[in-house]
């Protein structure tokens, strides 16, 4: 699609802008919320990195070219009346200017009554315990033992696993994957491995199998 295609499909405001919503590829977390106008989405387009109108400034901005935190733009989609925008970006490093992984970080509200379990806060509670033990915690005592107790732990409960589904059962199979993720997740906060490095490791690797695909479908 060209340029002047897509330029037909939106709808810029009275300032000649659109807001444009950018979103991490791989773990799907709003970024930021910037601005293009026609020139900064050509350019965005033709360069393959996000390129923004500074409403403050006034003038056009390259994410990245002072801090050299790229975004490399993989998708991008309007909504349904063509006057907003979601670019889905590869960064290199924080969205942030104040060096957060994201601009929005400000918690204002939440419902306690709606808590979903998310991998994410567990890892957090883990790297908590590692950062500031607390007395009898388990987690606590595994990070004092040091890696070896650690990697000792993962290495058993791979064995509990594969017992488990040997036997062919599946509550105690769960049972058991629940105690080996637990643990693979304390050997990730010991070695500084973040789930977005795991995404992005299993992402990489979808997207080898694909072209695979694709090669041998030709």
């Amino acid at each position: 699609m060209t340029f002047e295609e897509i330029e037909k499909k939106l709808t810029f405001d009275a300032q000649g802008l659109i807001p444009a919503i950018v979103q991490d590829y791989v773990t799907h977390e709003v970024l930021t919320l910037a601005y293009m106008n026609r020139e900064s989405l050509k350019i965005s387009l033709a360069e393959g990195r996000t390129c923004f109108w500074s409403r403050s400034r006034r003038r056009l901005w390259r994410k990245g070219e002072t801090s050299g935190n790229t975004q490399k733009i993989v998708a991008m989609r309007a909504d349904c009346d063509g006057d907003a925008l979601v670019v889905e970006v590869k960064k290199t490093g924080p969205a942030c200017h104040t060096g957060a992984e994201s601009c929005f970080f400000e918690e204002l509200y939440e419902d306690d009554t709606v808590k979903p379990f998310a991998l994410g806060d567990l890892l957090a509670l883990i790297e908590d315990r590692r950062a500031r033990p607390v007395e009898g915690s388990y987690t606590t005592y595994l990070f004092a033992k040091g890696r070896e107790k650690i990697l000792k732990k993962v290495g058993e409960e791979s064995a509990e696993v594969l017992i488990a589904g040997t036997k062919g059962d599946k509550a105690e199979t769960l049972y058991e994957l629940g105690d080996l993720a637990y643990h693979a997740m304390v050997l990730m906060a010991e070695m500084g491995i973040s789930l977005e490095d795991m995404v992005r490791e299993l992402a990489s690797r979808h997207v080898v199998d694909h072209k695979v695909k694709q090669e041998r479908m030709k």
